[in-house]
């Protein structure tokens, strides 16, 4: 239940971050282990004093509003927290913000872009040209888009950790799980647009209940071309200056109608400028500030260097397989677009972790923890804990191959059989009681599973068929080709052979079959003969053993011994600090703001202009056609993109940037190259949040896509 527990397992598949290269040099030196780091020193006086600058991704029940008010001179208040909260959702995994009464989204056009690659065509390229609906009745519905804005916050902490007091490690996991699954069912109850995680904080040391508004009817309103929202490409990705317009927006309906949405963000005509105070509310995934210098060492020296090796494999097919023709490029442009992010990403993940200066640090301030926790009669005894953790990875050592190969979906790279594994998951489990479900599938989470086998987005086959190709290839190298599981899903047969037959053989890319199947439960799925449906119950027992036995031997011990270390933590300093992201809404404040970079000074703005000078006419530094006809109505000196010194991470592209009068002057949608390493670490000297300018988006739309029906109904303060 950990917020970094899937990435410190499988680091990344879907829920983690991307692949990276390996940076050129020798690792540094592998630290201590846990057992020899002790080393006393006196605790500051105020917690917060040690943080660095504009640093944390707070949550909104505990925001430090007198704090900002001490660097910056503004504390926001009570009803401006609350107008902001209101006003922010998350989109997908990603952020957005409401920006009008009739539940206008904005959001990034690469949160959005799964939406437009689902809804174009073989004939109809809507990544390539955009999308611009001229009324209501012209906005297309996106196939599985959920927008969530947050209701209420509620600590449940107690009610958990009763439930798993006294708990031996084989069984912590269940009875953590079931109690967060009956508090989350008792939330939302049988309430379609509501949902309602309970979340770990502060790596167990807390307990918070979220309750959410949720949208399923999300239709696309706006899109530009791919080429302005990642003009730059690769190349530009995660560096500054920059001339992208990521921006898209969309509408979440209700009863078939625009959402009613009172609590919505105006916009400011003047924008920022130089040293101004700002705000980001958004989703931040997963960060691992608080993790223990041994998780740290197991991502730097195992889960990443696995995760390089399996992604770099994923790119190489991709790349090939574009080669094949335009419909080839089409459909694998959204997927090969999403791995080279992540090649930069994570590439900044590990030359962080291989910085000795920054372990230093993280050793220094542990060994600072575990000698005033061992000074202290009444916590000494948790000084054990850290001998739980070491005992733990030891374990994960012996457990991750087969709990990411078989269970997490490393041998297994299919959106096929992704449905078919939850169609057969279902048969089994919807039948339990919801506590002894896989969470996956417990009540809070059927309303999007629904939405999932429901949607009528097309499905690349051939695409497909390479997919599953690469990564059965991938389970019988990485398990061995004598291993029961793999001979079971391989048998005689050659993975691609498995993966051919299984793709052209099912009926699985109908959403009328998924739901027949859904509805007929066990017996249905018992009687398929569905090669894809077969292929998934050939592997699911060894998954779940694998499964079990992570969560038995691993999960539970570190969650055990992390909560331990943070109550800890608590009896110490109190809850004080921000918690790693863990997907929530958050609130980072920061100041508009360039840096430097050797003896080099980045400017915190880029222009119109800026970026026509960059245009070459080649990809990917080719402004749209549209563009190019538009130059002679622009003001080339309006601001394009800004850079601040908010602390975010992946999960915060489409956040709003906002001013002490909550009135937007940006959309957030990435971060630069110093700040990759924001996973362990803030460093307010460089780490900087890249963001469209509200100038820009005006500009553009106004200009450039003659968009004034979005405009229009956009408030905008300061006119």
């Amino acid at each position: 239940m950990r917020a970094s527990l899937p990435c410190l397992a499988a680091l990344a598949l879907s829920a983690c971050a991307h692949p990276l290269v390996e940076p050129a040099g020798p690792p540094a030196p592998p630290p201590p282990s846990s057992a020899s780091l002790a080393a006393p020193a006196a605790a500051p006086a105020d917690p917060l004093d040690a943080l660095d600058g504009d640093e944390g991704m707070w949550t909104f029940d505990a925001f430090p509003s007198a704090r900002v008010e001490k660097l910056h001179g503004f504390a926001p208040s009570a009803a401006w927290l609350e107008h902001v909260r209101l006003s922010s959702v998350r989109v997908g995994g990603a952020s957005g913000s409401l920006v009008s009464a009739r539940g206008l989204v904005m959001t990034n056009h690469h949160v959005a872009h799964r939406c437009v690659e689902q809804l174009s065509s073989k004939g109809h390229d809507l990544v390539a040209d955009g999308f611009l609906a001229g009324r209501d009745a012209d906005e297309r519905r996106c196939p599985d888009l959920e927008v969530l804005e947050l209701l209420e916050i509620r600590d449940v902490t107690e009610r958990v950790t009763g439930a798993t007091r006294g708990k031996d490690d084989a069984s912590f996991h269940a009875a953590q799980k079931a109690e967060l699954a009956a508090i989350e069912k008792e939330c939302a109850g049988d309430a379609a647009d509501t949902r309602c995680d309970a979340i770990s904080l502060w790596h167990g040391g807390r307990f918070h209940l979220y309750r959410y508004k949720r949208w399923q009817d999300v239709r696309l309103v706006f899109a530009p071309e791919f080429g302005a929202a990642f003009f730059g490409g690769d190349p530009d990705n995660f560096s500054f200056p920059r001339f992208d317009l990521d921006v898209a927006f969309v509408r979440v309906y209700e009863a078939g109608a625009p959402a009613a949405t009172p609590h919505h963000l105006a916009w400011s005509r003047e924008g920022a400028k130089a040293g101004d105070l700002s705000f980001v509310s958004g989703h931040p995934g997963a960060t691992s500030r608080g993790l223990s210098v041994a998780e740290l060492a197991w991502q730097r020296d195992v889960a990443l260097p696995a995760r390089i090796a399996r992604l770099h494999e994923m790119h190489g097919m991709l790349a090939e397989y574009q080669q094949r023709g335009p419909e080839a490029r089409r459909t694998a442009e959204g997927t090969l677009f999403g791995l080279e992010n992540g090649l930069k990403a994570l590439e900044g993940r590990l030359l962080a972790l291989r910085d000795p200066k920054l372990m230093a640090t993280k050793q220094a301030a542990e060994a600072k923890l575990r000698a005033r926790v061992a000074a202290d009669p009444a916590l000494a005894a948790t000084a054990a804990s850290w001998g739980d953790v070491d005992r733990a990875l030891e374990r994960l050592r012996l457990v991750r191959p087969r709990y990411d190969y078989l269970e997490r979906g490393a041998g297994l790279w299919s959106t096929l059989f992704g449905h078919a594994r939850t169609l057969v998951r279902a048969a089994d489990e919807l039948p339990k009681p919801n506590r002894e479900r896989l969470r996956e599938l417990g009540d809070a989470a059927l309303p999007a599973v629904r939405q999932t086998l429901a949607s009528p987005a097309p499905i690349a086959s051939e695409l497909e068929i390479e997919q599953l190709t690469l990564s059965l290839t991938l389970l019988r190298q990485e398990l061995g080709a004598d291993d029961e599981a793999v001979r079971r899903v391989l048998g005689p047969a050659s993975p691609r052979e498995v993966a051919t037959r299984a793709v052209r053989g099912t009926k699985l890319a109908s959403p009328k079959v998924r739901a027949a199947l859904l509805a007929g439960g066990k017996a249905a799925v018992a009687a398929s003969s569905d090669p894809m449906i077969a292929l998934a119950q050939s592997v699911d027992e060894a998954a779940r053993a694998a499964r079990r036995r992570f969560e038995q031997e691993v999960e539970g011990p570190l969650d055990r011994a992390s909560e331990a270390i943070a109550r800890a933590r608590f009896a110490l300093d109190g809850a004080s600090g921000y918690p790693d992201a863990t997907h929530t809404l958050r609130l980072a404040f920061g100041t508009v703001a360039g840096w430097t970079e050797g003896e080099r000074a980045i400017a915190p703005f880029t222009t119109f202009g800026g970026a026509f000078e960059r245009h070459t006419g080649r990809a990917p530094f080719a402004l749209p056609p549209r563009w190019l006809a538009a130059r002679g109505k622009l003001d080339l000196s309006t601001p394009f993109d800004l850079v601040t010194t908010h602390d975010i991470i992946g999960g915060n592209s489409g956040s709003p940037l906002i001013d002490r009068d909550a009135r937007v002057v940006g959309l957030v949608f990435d971060g630069n190259l110093p700040g990759l390493g924001g996973d362990y670490r803030y460093d307010g000297r460089r780490d900087r949040a890249v963001a469209v300018d509200v100038r820009a988006l005006r500009h553009a739309l106004d200009r450039v896509y003659g968009a004034g029906r979005v405009l229009g109904e956009i408030a905008a303060k300061g006119d």
